[in-house]
């Protein structure tokens, strides 16, 4: 894969979730979003080595924050559905796949 792009509500959570660490201690958010870089280019290099959980909807997990990219291959591109807080309900981001 050589592109990919944000659902936009997924670029919120990004943003929303980088804000909120960086507050909860300074130099976090940044520590968050280069995680956030990392996964999304183990993604691009290996797109089909994460588990589908539905329908073609991929997630990759972040290693140290409770987040997983969730993520579907379309015409030789990613899209990023969500940045999701594992502890939030599992399947708010459904509504996104239209």
């Amino acid at each position: 894969m050589n592109k990919f792009s944000f659902h936009p509500e997924a670029e919120s959570e990004l943003h929303f979730s980088i804000n909120y660490y960086e507050e909860c201690q300074k130099g976090l958010g940044f520590d968050f979003a280069v995680e956030v870089n990392l996964t999304i280019e183990r993604i691009m290099l290996y797109p089909d080595a994460w588990p589908e959980i539905e329908n073609g909807i991929r997630r990759s997990l972040l290693k140290r924050f409770p987040y997983g990219i969730l993520y579907h291959i379309q015409n030789n591109s990613i899209l990023i559905l969500a940045v999701m807080n594992l502890y939030r309900e599992p399947g708010y981001w459904r509504k996104r796949l239209k």
